[in-house]
C-alpha cells in the first residue's frame, strides 16, 4: 500500500501561504509600504490601477537591497529581523516572518527594482507564480520599486471573490491611512487611475491627523498623554459632538503598529459615558509605547491582534488619561476643589452696602377665616376660576362642595394623563396610544400597530415600484444643505452617483464637502440630515452588491420619512388604509413586526 501524506511543491504552498496572508489588493499595500517604512524610507509612493486588481506600484527612498537579497527576499521565510526564537519578544519593524513577497510572488506578476546608495547600478528581476523569468543590472534611483500586475492571475476563483473597484479602493485607503497615520516623519502620496488622493507631506502627528481627515478636524481633536513605568499614551480623542454612528475614525497603534482591541475600545467608550448619546462611538488616534518583551504580535496572520501582558493596567491608565485630558480640557464637566468657594458677585454689585433682607409676617393672618371681597377683586386668593365657580371663596363651604372638588379634579386629570387620545370627537373608530402605536377594533377584538414601521412599510413599497419605473422626482432646496462627510462617506457618494440622483438627490463634492441641492420630493427639509446619516450608516461600512445598494437606499429614506411621520401625526385612518394596500403589510423592510391582533378572550384573560 502505498504512503498517501506527501510534500506540497513550492508554488502550492506559497499560494497556500498567500491565502493568509494577502486577502485583497490592500493587504499588498500594506505588506510593501510596511517594508518600505521598515527600510528607513522618507518618502514613499503607492500608485495603483482598477483598485489594486490590474497595478499595485510601492516606490521608496530607503537603502534598498544588494543584487543577493533582491533573490533571497521572495523566498518564503526569508527574513533580516530575527534569528531566534528569543528575537521575536524584541521586535521593533513591521515585518518579520519573511511570507509577504513569497506569498505575493505566488500569485500576482511582480517587478522588482532596487538599489543601495552605495552601488551604480541596481537589479531587476521578473518574477510570475514563484518563477523568476529575468534578473538584469539597470539604472535605477536608490531605494526599492515594487510593481505588483494583475493579482490573483493564476488563482481565478480568488479574484472573482473580489469586491467592486469602489469596495476595494475603500480597504486601500484605510489600510493606507494606518500606516501614514503611524509615521507622519515620512511623506505619503497615492495614486489612483493617474489621480492623486493623498499628498501627505512629513507633519507632527496633529498635522498628520488633520491632512488626512480634513482641515476642520484639528478643532476637533482633544490631546491625550500619559507616562508610566508600564506604557507610555499619547495622542487624540475627538470631541463628544463629533461622535458617529460608525467606527471609522477609531485607531490604536502599539510601538507604531496598527491593531485592533476591543478591550482598550470598551475602556474609551467609558470615558465617553454621559457625553455621547447611545450607540455613537467617539473617535480616537491613540498611541501606545511599550516594552516589545510585553507584547505577542505573532498570533494573527496579518498582525492586527496583539497581547499585551499587563493589558489590565494599561486598560486603567487608558481609562483615566482619557477622562482627565476631557477634563483638562473643558470636554467634561468636572469639580474644582480648590476653587474659592464664595459667589462671584457681579462688578455692578460689589461697591454697595450689605442690606439685610427684612421678613415681614402678618399676624392678624387665619388660613381657616374665607378671603375677604377685596382680595377677591386683586386676584389674591390663588383660586382657579373653575374652584371658584362651584362656590369655593366666596361662602364658606360644605361637604357637598369638597366632593364636587374632588369630582372635578379627579376629571382633569384623567383627561389629562389617559394614554388613549381619540382621533375624532364624534365617531371613535382608531386610538392613538403613546404616539407611536394605533389602537383600532377588529372582527375578532382589537388590533395594535406601529405607526413608524407602517409608514416605513408604505413609503418603501412606494419608492421602490416608482424607482422601477422612472427616477423618484427630485425637489430643490432654497438652501443648500452643507455637510462635511469623511473619505468613507465620499466615496459612497461618489461611486453610487447615478443612483443616488435617479432617487432625487442632487449634489456637488468638494474635498471633503458634501453640498445637497435637490432631495427626494418624499423627504422634508428638516428630515434630510437623517436621510443622509440613514445612507452613510446602511452603505457607509458594509460590502454590499450593487443589487442591494438601492434596497439600502430606499430604507434611509423610508426610515426618515417614517420618524418624520410621527411628529406629524398622520390620520390613523389614512395610514391604516394605506398600509393595508402594501402587499407585505405584516412587516417592515426590515423585517420587524408592523402589527399583531388582540381577541377579546386575550382581553377578558387580563382582566
Amino acid at each position: 500500500m502505498s504512503n498517501r501524506i506527501k510534500i506540497l511543491p513550492d508554488h502550492i504552498a506559497n499560494q497556500i501561504a498567500a491565502g493568509e496572508v494577502i486577502q485583497r489588493p490592500c493587504s499588498v499595500i500594506k505588506e510593501l509600504v510596511e517594508n518600505a517604512v521598515d527600510a528607513g524610507a522618507t518618502k514613499i509612493q503607492v500608485i495603483i490601477k482598477d483598485a489594486g486588481k490590474t497595478l499595485i506600484q510601492v516606490i521608496d527612498n530607503g537603502e534598498g537591497m544588494t543584487s543577493g537579497d533582491a533573490i533571497t527576499c521572495f523566498e518564503r521565510h526569508a527574513t533580516s529581523k530575527i534569528e531566534s526564537a528569543n528575537d521575536l519578544f524584541s521586535l521593533t519593524t513591521k515585518g518579520f516572518r519573511g511570507e509577504a513577497l513569497a506569498s505575493i510572488a505566488s500569485i500576482a506578476q511582480v517587478v522588482l527594482k532596487t538599489k543601495r546608495v552605495d552601488q551604480e547600478t541596481g537589479t531587476e528581476i521578473h518574477i510570475e507564480g514563484s518563477k523568476i523569468v529575468t534578473q538584469t543590472d539597470c539604472v535605477v534611483a536608490a531605494g526599492t520599486s515594487f510593481e505588483v500586475k494583475n493579482l490573483f492571475f493564476n488563482i481565478p476563483a480568488r479574484r472573482n471573490f473580489l469586491k467592486s473597484d469602489a469596495m476595494e479602493f475603500r480597504h486601500i485607503e484605510e489600510e493606507f491611512e494606518r500606516v501614514a497615520l503611524a509615521h507622519p516623519s515620512c511623506s505619503f502620496t497615492l495614486h489612483h487611475n493617474n489621480q492623486e488622493v493623498y499628498n501627505l507631506p512629513m507633519a507632527n502627528l496633529r498635522k498628520r491627523i488633520v491632512d488626512v481627515l480634513g482641515k476642520t478636524a484639528n478643532d476637533r481633536l482633544v490631546p491625550i498623554e500619559e507616562k508610566t513605568d508600564i506604557v507610555s499614551i499619547h495622542g487624540y480623542v475627538l470631541k463628544p459632538e463629533f461622535a458617529r454612528k460608525t467606527r471609522g475614525e477609531q485607531y490604536f497603534f502599539v510601538n507604531n503598529r496598527f491593531f485592533k482591541d476591543h478591550y482598550f475600545n470598551h475602556a474609551v467608550n467609558k470615558a465617553f459615558d454621559g457625553l455621547i448619546q447611545p450607540k455613537f462611538f467617539p473617535g480616537y488616534f491613540i498611541f501606545f509605547d511599550v516594552n516589545p518583551a510585553k507584547l505577542d504580535v505573532n498570533i494573527h496572520p496579518t498582525k492586527t491582534e496583539i497581547k499585551f501582558e499587563e493589558d489590565k493596567f494599561i486598560y486603567s491608565i487608558l481609562l483615566s488619561s482619557i477622562r482627565q485630558a476631557l477634563g483638562k480640557y473643558n470636554v467634561s464637566p468636572t469639580l474644582d476643589f480648590e476653587q474659592e468657594t464664595a459667589f462671584d458677585v457681579p462688578m455692578s454689585f460689589r461697591n454697595q452696602p450689605a442690606i439685610e433682607p427684612v421678613i415681614r409676617v402678618n399676624p392678624d393672618f387665619n388660613p381657616f377665616q374665607p378671603p375677604t371681597s377685596s382680595s377677591h377683586k386683586s386676584g389674591s386668593s390663588g383660586l382657579s376660576p373653575a374652584i371658584r365657580a362651584q362656590g369655593f371663596g366666596q361662602t364658606n363651604p360644605s361637604a357637598e362642595d369638597w366632593q364636587n372638588f374632588y369630582k372635578i379634579e379627579e376629571d382633569q386629570e384623567i383627561n389629562q394623563n389617559h394614554l388613549i387620545e381619540p382621533t375624532s370627537v364624534e365617531t371613535v373608530k382608531e386610538f392613538l396610544v403613546k404616539d407611536r402605536l394605533v389602537l383600532t377594533p377588529s372582527k375578532s377584538g382589537f388590533m395594535l400597530i406601529d405607526r413608524k414601521r407602517a409608514q416605513e412599510r408604505i413609503t418603501y413599497d412606494e419608492l421602490m415600484e416608482q424607482f422601477v419605473n422612472s427616477p423618484i422626482h427630485s425637489q430643490q432646496l432654497l438652501f443648500p444643505y452643507d455637510l462635511e462627510f469623511s473619505k468613507n462617506e465620499k466615496i459612497v457618494w461618489e461611486s453610487n452617483r447615478s443612483l443616488l440622483e435617479r432617487f432625487g438627490f442632487q449634489y456637488e463634492i468638494h474635498s471633503n464637502q458634501l453640498i445637497i441641492n435637490g432631495i427626494p420630493s418624499c423627504v422634508q427639509d428638516d428630515s434630510i440630515h437623517l436621510c443622509i446619516d440613514f445612507i452613510n450608516e446602511t452603505i457607509g461600512y458594509k460590502e454590499v452588491d450593487k443589487g442591494e445598494i438601492a434596497h439600502f437606499v430606499v430604507l434611509s429614506i423610508a426610515k426618515s420619512v417614517s420618524l418624520a411621520a410621527l411628529k406629524n401625526k398622520i390620520e390613523p385612518s389614512l395610514l391604516i388604509e394605506r398600509l393595508f394596500q402594501c402587499q407585505d403589510h405584516q412587516y417592515s423592510p426590515t423585517g420587524k413586526r408592523i402589527l399583531n391582533t388582540l381577541t377579546l378572550e386575550e382581553l377578558k384573560s387580563k382582566l
